[in-house]
């Protein structure tokens, strides 16, 4: 199951931090993310939107040249079909947009005050404690969250020490 967590912190620099923790994590195999955006409010108010190139892009990229190179096989090409094949994939993936929503990242961010920043991530993991044992040593303000009541609760405790 895909769980949207959205994290406000006081701090610039702070949401990044957490996004490259958290892809430590899953390098660790300790959850998987599916999508993440860190959204940062200048000091003078203009807001800066890093997206990370969501699961589905990723997996229709590779699907997508898998059938590129087996067409490929067939007809005599394989190196174009393998290109053609990860294009069409990853424009699929991107079709089907199985990452954040733009508009929530827009409406969030309006709303972060100057020098502040926003996490976004889309992780699955049958065990969300993951998300919550990387997020214990940074401070921050849960926003919103798609996780069960308990589960957001020790997640905002874990942010709040």
């Amino acid at each position: 199951m895909a769980n949207l967590v959205v994290i406000t912190f006081d701090d610039a620099e702070e949401a990044g931090n957490v996004r490259d923790a958290l892809r430590s994590a899953e390098h660790a195999d300790h959850l998987s993310l599916d999508d993440s955006a860190v959204v940062v409010k200048d000091e003078d108010g203009t807001i800066h939107i890093q997206n990370e190139v969501d699961r589905g892009i990723k997996v229709g990229a590779v699907g997508g040249s898998l059938l590129g190179l087996l067409i490929g096989l067939l007809l005599g090409g394989p190196i174009a079909s393998v290109v053609l094949g990860a294009v069409a994939g990853a424009m699929g993936g991107n079709l089907a947009n199985l990452g954040i929503d733009e508009e929530f990242i827009d409406k969030v961010a309006a709303g972060l005050t100057p020098g502040s920043s926003a996490l976004f991530f889309v992780f699955r993991d049958d065990d969300p404690a993951a998300a919550t044992a990387v997020l214990d040593p940074f401070e921050g303000s849960v926003t919103y969250t798609s996780l069960p009541e308990e589960t957001e609760q020790s997640l905002r405790q874990a942010l709040a020490d």
